[in-house]
């Protein structure tokens, strides 16, 4: 059972590799020992959410939270809203639509510091001006030598060029420490 006072203490002004060295502990620490996707991506999206404005005020993170890979048709082509932070949300994403879809058909980690240059870009929240997506990339089950993509960390703020690579470098830590705990993947590849 977690502390119902579990918080990072991120107070304003702390470095952000100091921020992010606790926000990965508390991350390990929260999802150790439980299996449930849905507990898990839950609570780190409330974790990264709060954690993030309490460290810095003028991140004005409006959005933190998590979509994963469906099948349409035979194989996975689309993103569904997982668990998250802030304001309603689109519900589902093309592969290479916007933001997250392009992350999840790069597999790589996405960097925008002004949305509105971005071409393609899905304005869930009219307020959002830059965001980072991280792509979740766990070993194929039927070929451990191949990784997939089954869903993405996504994260929005109301202000201009929030995210750099400490965040970038940051984020992908706790999006590894997620794939490497007890989450159970199994209904993601399953479809």
């Amino acid at each position: 059972m977690v502390n119902p006072e579990f918080s990072i203490s991120a107070k304003e002004g702390v470095s952000k590799s100091v921020f992010y060295s606790n926000l990965l502990s508390e991350a390990k620490s929260l999802i150790s020992n439980e299996v449930d996707l849905i507990a898990n991506t839950s609570n780190l999206s409330s974790l990264i959410y709060h954690g993030l404005n309490e460290r810095d005020a003028n991140a004005k993170v409006n959005w933190a939270g998590f979509y994963f890979m469906r099948k349409k048709g035979e194989k996975p082509s689309e993103l569904v809203l997982g668990p998250f932070q802030g304001q309603v949300a689109c519900i589902r994403i093309a592969v290479g639509r916007g933001v997250c879809g392009t992350t999840v058909k790069n597999q790589t980690t996405t960097v925008v510091p002004d949305v509105h240059q971005f071409p393609g870009h899905i304005a869930c929240d009219s307020k959002s001006l830059s965001e980072i997506v991280v792509p979740i990339m766990i070993k194929n089950p039927s070929n451990q030598e191949e990784k997939i993509c089954i869903g993405v960390l996504d994260i929005d703020s109301a202000a201009l060029s929030t995210f750099d690579e400490e965040d970038k470098n940051g984020l992908e830590a706790v999006v590894q420490a997620l794939i490497e705990s007890e989450t159970d993947w199994s209904q993601l590849i399953k479809g």
